[in-house]
């Protein structure tokens, strides 16, 4: 395959590097763009080291077969007929496409075939937060269809990129000398703090961040009458994003059967003993591949409720790993 990475030089596309090298992803040539400020730096990738170009109108994407384009919605608007004029699947990882009926949104543990269903050659990548939970909320659903969804979110300082995982350890030590911490990444400090406040607030009291939950569940779990309610927060943790997620399904489950569920589902890893402390932790998924999930209980305020904790690393599974899975499977079964 011959593959461009768009974004090369931020956290998800050096993810995306490391991801496409340790799964051995079949790349024959690889061309890295970036933007006027990244042209020129060189990244190895299998032994050999290749250059970021910059990303122009004039930039030729033709030969490609995947693009992965991880530099925001902008970027994404501005050149996907561009980079998909010759024939490349756009994997991308914005929110610019999401919601469009003729770009499929796809998580391959979940609905993969919609991804060889791509007219505009447009594939989206969803948004982390939604990736972790529909990895976990598929094995659910195949028991007992879900009625609605209700989730909290422990989101890391790095899903809102380097540099604020720098404020944050910065914040850290300005605190320990005595000093005001800076806040410019942040609504306000996270260190020694949780920040109710992802993205945007929306007319309707809800921020982007939370509104991305309730649409892109529905569409990639083929449910509009599945109901999402999230709260999204923001903790002063560095990397791997968890969840708090309660679900109502049509019949009551056995929690036996959800825990068989679980750990027979692709991309998902049980950790629930609680006797021995043993549960995921955002500590220990950060760097790894699957959806950890554990603290499995039938809810108390809900016959037909089953709630459980997710954790997982929303750089790797919740943005990189899961585009480079999309192409993976565009391969197997093409």
């Amino acid at each position: 395959m011959n593959v461009a990475i768009v974004g090369a030089s931020g956290a998800v596309g050096q993810e995306f590097l490391r991801v496409l090298e340790q799964t051995h992803f079949p790349v024959d040539s690889l061309r890295l763009f970036g933007s006027a400020r990244s042209a020129g730096r060189t990244f190895n990738f299998n032994g050999n080291d290749v250059s970021v170009e910059e990303l122009t109108e004039q930039s030729d994407f033709s030969g490609i077969d995947f693009a992965f384009v991880s530099a925001g919605a902008g970027v994404s608007l501005k050149y996907a007929e561009q980079i998909t004029r010759g024939g490349a699947v756009m994997i991308d990882n914005s929110s610019a496409f999401r919601m469009d009926s003729d770009v499929p949104l796809v998580v391959p543990e979940v609905n993969g075939p919609d991804a060889l269903d791509a007219p505009r050659n447009i594939i989206a990548n969803p948004n982390c937060t939604t990736i972790q939970m529909v990895v976990a909320l598929n094995p659910v659903n195949s028991l007992s269809p879900i009625r609605r969804v209700h989730v909290s979110t422990y989101q890391a300082a790095s899903g809102a990129g380097a540099s604020a995982m720098d404020e944050l350890v910065g914040q850290h030590a300005s605190l320990a000398r005595g000093e005001a911490p800076v806040v410019e990444k942040f609504a306000h400090q996270l260190a020694y703090n949780v920040i109710p406040h992802i993205d945007v607030f929306m007319d309707n009291g809800y921020t982007k961040e939370e509104m991305k939950m309730h649409m892109e569940t529905k569409k990639i779990m083929h449910s509009p009458s599945l109901e999402v309610s999230a709260t999204c927060v923001r903790v002063p943790v560095m990397r791997a994003h968890s969840e708090a997620i309660w679900v109502e399904t049509e019949d009551e489950l056995p929690i036996e059967a959800v825990t068989e569920a679980f750990r027979a589902a692709e991309g998902i890893e049980v950790i629930d003993d609680p006797a021995q402390k043993r549960y995921p932790m955002p500590l220990h998924a950060a760097g790894c591949d699957p959806v950890y999930v554990g603290r499995i209980r039938r809810d108390l305020a809900n016959l037909k409720g089953i709630t459980f904790w997710t954790v997982s690393d929303q750089i790797r599974k919740g943005a990189a790993l899961n585009a480079v899975q999309i192409a993976r499977y565009i391969i197997d079964h093409c």
